[in-house]
């Protein structure tokens, strides 16, 4: 992992190196705007950066390659083969809501260590905090309803499509297609069955018969031909088992889902299925469930796919991981439009009520009214705890996911419920979350501001 680095990674840390340039620095996570569609992200992936960062070495062949590329130094090579970080980290707890310019992390190490880490800090962070983000929105959307992933298929790689799996549970996700996840996270795993299924078998009934024989409690796939007939087949194959029918649900992939879900719901109750739930998938998206749910559709669950598994509406951040302080300096740049907050920081959320109602971002030392939001998880290079947030009494004991994921399932249960109405809906919130900058901060950025440009 050491080489899934941008190249200038690796040639700036053979500067550093000849120069000598080995003093403490901090970087800085962030995001600098939020996208137009979202209220607040939902912080993710810090587990993975912290197992990156405790594993991080240089082996023999990656030197190898190096010095096959040519321009690095024999003596840059040696003690990169000997590479280890050492650093410190600073970060919110997975499953967290963030704004803009607030930090995700910080990590404070000698500067080729604190350096030459960003490409895959930036990447674990982008690309599960974007998928944690529109989970919960789908959630939201959802209400009580279950929703489950089905986006694997149409991820962007495989380690995407692993990963989206994990934030999706941060996000409150009930369950996922991918088995694999299941294997390494412990999280749920659900699934039906495909059209090719339905398509292999010269008759829809026959299909239903032998799958259900095979998996009783199954949910059958009902839009292959004509959807209504093929909900009258599921009647007609708990004509067939009589007490031996342990059918839980049929699926509706396709058409007006609505629709199709009342006709469904009338040819399932008259033939006196009432305990068959009905399942919905299909394009499916934030707003298509919340509207199925606003018009009362008889739905009980949805499977989500290529929209939440590639977040269509919102696919990158505007993600930034930035050098704040070098030798004890506070360090920024002056480009338009991208703002830097100088020096090692921390963020105060002050609730009112039982409601969150505005973040200070502060300098590290100060102490301001409110909860701090960023802990040390990370020491000597070496992470504090397994635990990456606290799931206090709602953990269950008896799960088979991972206490690090559970804690930030919770955590991310907790904090959203701590915010204002406003931010939970689809729509751009008016006015938007309070997000202020100390005088402290903000003095010590003027004063680095001068130093700069003097």
């Amino acid at each position: 992992m050491g080489l899934l680095v941008d190249l200038y990674q690796l040639t700036m840390l053979q500067a550093y190196h000849t120069q000598g340039m080995f003093q403490p620095a901090t970087f800085t996570l962030f995001c600098r705007r939020l996208p137009e569609s979202r209220n607040f992200l939902l912080a993710c992936g810090l587990d993975d950066v912290l197992s990156y960062l405790e594993g991080l070495h240089f082996p023999l062949e990656a030197v190898t390659y190096l010095e096959g590329l040519g321009g690095f130094t024999s003596e840059f090579l040696e003690w990169l083969s000997a590479f280890r970080f050492s650093g410190r980290v600073r970060a919110v707890p997975e499953g967290t809501p963030v704004f803009r310019d607030e930090p995700i992390l910080e990590i404070e190490a000698p500067l080729p260590e604190a350096q030459v880490v960003e490409t895959f800090v930036m990447n674990q962070i982008h690309l599960q905090t974007v998928l944690a983000s529109k989970a919960v929105r789908v959630k939201l959307a959802a209400g009580d309803r279950a929703v489950v992933d089905f986006g694997i298929r149409r991820m962007h790689g495989a380690d995407a499509a692993l990963k989206s799996a994990r934030a999706y549970h941060i996000g409150g996700l009930d369950a996922t297609s991918n088995v694999l996840a299941g294997q390494v996270y412990g999280v749920r795993v659900t699934g039906t069955m495909a059209h090719s299924y339905i398509q292999a078998h010269d008759d829809e009934l026959e299909a239903f018969r032998e799958f259900a024989r095979s998996f009783p409690e199954t949910t059958l796939l009902v839009d292959s031909y004509d959807t209504l007939e093929g909900v009258r087949n599921v009647v007609r194959l708990a004509g067939e088992l009589g007490s031996d029918f342990r059918v839980r649900a049929i699926r509706l992939d396709s058409g007006d889902l609505g629709e199709l879900a009342r006709g469904s719901r009338r040819i399932l109750d008259e033939g006196g299925l009432q305990s068959v739930k009905i399942f919905a998938s299909g394009g499916l998206d934030e707003w298509s469930v919340r509207e199925l749910g606003r018009n009362d559709a008889p739905i009980q669950g949805f499977g989500v796919g290529t929209g939440m598994g590639v977040s269509r509406d919102a696919p990158s951040l505007d993600l930034a991981y930035k050098l704040v302080e070098y030798a004890g300096e506070g360090r920024l740049k002056l480009s338009p439009g991208k703002p830097i907050l100088p020096g090692a920081k921390q963020i105060f959320r002050q609730v009112e009520g039982g409601q969150a109602v505005r973040d200070i971002i502060g300098r590290e030392h100060e102490r301001l009214p409110g909860r701090p939001l960023m802990k040390v998880v990370m020491e000597n290079g070496v992470r504090l705890s397994a635990d990456t947030g606290n799931a206090g009494d709602e953990s269950d004991p008896s799960s088979q996911v991972a206490p690090a994921l559970e804690a930030a399932r919770a955590m991310a249960a907790r904090e959203m419920a701590l915010l204002p109405p406003r931010l939970l809906e689809l729509e751009a919130a008016d006015p938007p979350y309070v997000v202020e900058i100390s005088h402290e901060l903000e003095a010590y950025q003027k004063t680095v501001t001068r130093q700069v440009k003097s």
